[in-house]
């Protein structure tokens, strides 16, 4: 395994997808369950769907940084879908989304008879609050409101999942430096805020955690089919580059988005 300045990459399994379970009709992007070669269960998000491979890329970096961070993922894999998988299919819309997503896919394991979390139903460690708070305001996450938490209950813990609404500047790429120092606004609509009482604290805490080098360890393992650029101007190792800039120099700047969030909360009050 390659290493980074002596933080290793993240290890990401290949797996080759047997079988269609079920749709999990959720937004427009239709992730499904579908069961891999090696017997278990995965949340399959495909490359074919709305946001295309953008998602998956977002979705990897984001977990992998979470999950550097200490916070609770869902194992993440490389999902192959062979050309012939969902011919079968009946319904015409998910083998049109099959039919697109050929190669390769992003998974996560399946956390069977796991709830979504209810920020009603139970409060959360503050420390734990503030880092996932911290976390999505880096990544300028817009998904973790009280409509939809990206969250859930297994074994008594709390596990992050689908980060694929972040990173949004990559939508665009040509603003990505005025991006990446500008507060996120969207956090005060964040479904942790009014527990994260310890921004400052983590701030500190987590510019030791998520270094240039561990950046650069986890965005060197998004795959290259993955950053094939509509245009052809950038190559994937160029892009990647750009991944790993935008992040590190929103941590260099982090007190701008985490004063935003501290604000935020305090009109919470």
């Amino acid at each position: 395994m390659e290493q980074q300045n002596n933080i290793q990459q993240p290890d990401i399994r290949s797996v080759q997808v047997m079988r269609y379970v079920t749709p999990l009709r959720e937004g427009g992007s239709l992730p499904a369950i579908a069961e891999a070669d090696d017997g278990f269960l995965y949340v399959l998000k495909f490359r074919g769907a709305g946001q295309g491979s953008k998602a998956l890329i977002a979705d990897l970096i984001g977990g992998e940084m979470a999950r550097a961070m200490g916070l609770k993922i869902p194992e993440i894999v490389f999902a192959n879908l062979d050309e012939a998988f969902g011919r079968t299919e009946p319904d015409e819309e998910i083998q049109d989304l099959l039919r697109a997503s050929k190669g390769l896919n992003l998974g996560l394991h399946y956390l069977s008879g796991a709830i979504t979390y209810d920020p009603a139903v139970k409060k959360i460690d503050k420390h734990l609050a503030s880092k996932i708070v911290w976390l999505d305001a880096l990544l300028m996450n817009v998904d973790r409101t009280a409509r939809n938490t990206n969250m859930l209950n297994w074994h008594n813990e709390l596990w992050l999942i689908d980060h694929g609404a972040a990173l949004y500047f990559h939508h665009t790429w040509s603003n990505w430096e005025e991006q990446s120092v500008k507060p996120f606004v969207q956090i005060k609509d964040h479904v942790l805020l009014p527990q994260a009482s310890l921004l400052l604290q983590v701030n500190e805490e987590m510019k030791q955690v998520v270094t240039p080098e561990r950046i650069r360890a986890i965005v060197s393992v998004v795959p290259d089919e993955w950053l094939l650029h509509e245009d052809g101007k950038e190559s994937p190792d160029e892009m990647r580059n750009v991944y790993c800039q935008f992040l590190i120099n929103r941590i260099s700047h982090s007190d701008i988005f985490v004063n935003e969030a501290i604000n935020a909360g305090k009109s919470l009050i």
